[in-house]
């Protein structure tokens, strides 16, 4: 005769009340950084293929990983944990603009989207909106976790994007912020991977008050 012993789930003190975290809860923290994880290793292959690459058949497999990085990014969108929901909703609406102008592009111009952005930086009114969405998460996770990466990110990001939409930046500058981005952004996702799933769930009571805050006021 055999007994199971199932362990009754941890329980938490939130701001306003005892909450648990759920196998669902979970899951979604899993898919939110694979997503993660995915975007990074895209956006740093793209780089690199960028970086150390001259031959022209490469814009091709740019495009592709883009798709790749475009996508797992929404997937993160759509699973991260933000206690404001208008700001959440926000940055899917913006990862939904850049989305649609990136595909708008790619099947409009004759060139590879990524010469299409480069050689016409007023595409970055369309495209740069996913790199706004990539930029909240980078300054949530500063915020919340302290994570110095993610905090440079907060900066680089912009810099990069604003500098060639301008053109102030050379192309040296251009290619270290690049390079700065490929790398912590895989720091940033290699470093989810390791860190305790609750933190990424948050406090579910603070999620509980302001769902019923917004049921009072409809």
């Amino acid at each position: 005769m055999t007994t199971q012993t199932l362990s009754a789930p941890e329980v938490y003190q939130g701001q306003f009340g005892e909450f648990t975290i759920t196998q669902s809860d979970r899951t979604g923290v899993i898919i939110y950084r694979a997503g993660l994880m995915v975007a990074a290793l895209s956006f740093a292959i793209g780089s690199a293929l960028v970086l150390l690459n001259n031959n022209p058949t490469v814009f091709t497999t740019l495009t592709l990983l883009y798709a790749c990085f475009s996508l797992a990014l929404g997937v993160s969108l759509f699973t991260i944990h933000i206690y404001m929901a208008s700001l959440h909703r926000l940055l899917q609406i913006f990862w939904a603009i850049g989305s649609i102008a990136a595909v708008a592009f790619a099947l409009s111009s004759s060139e590879p989207l990524a010469l299409t952005v480069y050689n016409h930086p007023v595409t970055l009114f369309g495209v740069g909106f996913t790199f706004v969405a990539l930029t909240g998460i980078y300054f949530k996770e500063a915020f919340c976790f302290n994570r110095l990466e993610t905090k440079v990110l907060t900066i680089t990001v912009p810099l990069l994007l604003l500098g060639h939409l301008v053109g102030i930046l050379p192309t040296q500058a251009e290619q270290i912020l690049l390079v700065a981005w490929a790398i912590l952004f895989l720091v940033f996702a290699l470093r989810k991977v390791v860190q305790a799933i609750p933190p990424d769930i948050g406090d579910k009571s603070v999620f509980a008050y302001l769902k019923k805050q917004s049921l009072e006021q409809v």
